[in-house]
């Protein structure tokens, strides 16, 4: 398999609802780009359903898609959760947080009942997003002389790369974004031009 340097995720955040038997399930879906964001989400949606019985959640992150973490938040292990998780992964999305809050209806589910609960909750939410498709790039700082402007912007041009900050003044410097399938062939050009510096920052 050649290396994958696109992942999907969705645009926006969305939301889904699946009930059964008096009890209310809430899916919220987010797109994320750090763990550090869960618990400000989390938090904000105990404030909005200060009633609820339970906020559960699972997370994916990562371009390589490697990062997860599920929490049934007081739910028996691995019914709510693990559930929402396999949605993602049979969706194949990362970067996506998924939060279900659940109003109690008085009438136990079971495990298969709240496994089916969370799960159909989840597909409702991201039935309604946007999936969109990202490609994993990789940041380079480029430094140069005022003389090589001509050269390096060709190859920017060429190679159809994105400024994420220029900076021209007697040296220049520029940060660029370059699709990992292509990191290779624009560092060589670059490397042939005189005079240029080119050093890894970090990845998309």
């Amino acid at each position: 398999m050649l290396f994958d340097d696109t992942y999907r995720t969705i645009e926006n955040p969305c939301e889904g609802i699946f009930r059964d038997r008096g009890s209310k399930f809430l899916a919220y879906a987010f797109p994320i780009s750090a763990e550090a964001e869960i618990k400000e989400i989390v938090n904000s949606l105990k404030t909005e359903h200060p009633k609820a019985n339970h906020y559960c959640w699972a997370m994916r992150l990562g371009t390589d898609r490697s990062i997860f973490k599920v929490n049934d938040d007081g739910e028996p292990s691995g019914t709510a959760g693990r559930p929402i998780l396999n949605i993602l992964l049979s969706r194949d999305l990362t970067n996506v947080l998924i939060v279900v809050v659940r109003y109690f209806g008085g009438t136990l589910l079971g495990v298969p009942g709240l496994i089916n609960a969370y799960k159909q909750a989840t597909e409702d939410a991201l039935n309604h997003a946007v999936v969109i498709e990202k490609t994993v790039n990789d940041v380079y700082n480029i430094a140069f002389d005022y003389l090589q402007m001509n050269a390096v912007m060709r190859i920017i041009k060429d190679d159809d790369l994105t400024i994420i900050l220029q900076q021209f003044d007697n040296s220049c410097t520029v940060q660029l974004s370059i699709r990992k399938m292509q990191v290779n062939q624009t560092l060589l050009k670059l490397n042939k031009v005189e005079g240029v510096e080119v050093n890894y920052s970090h990845s998309l």
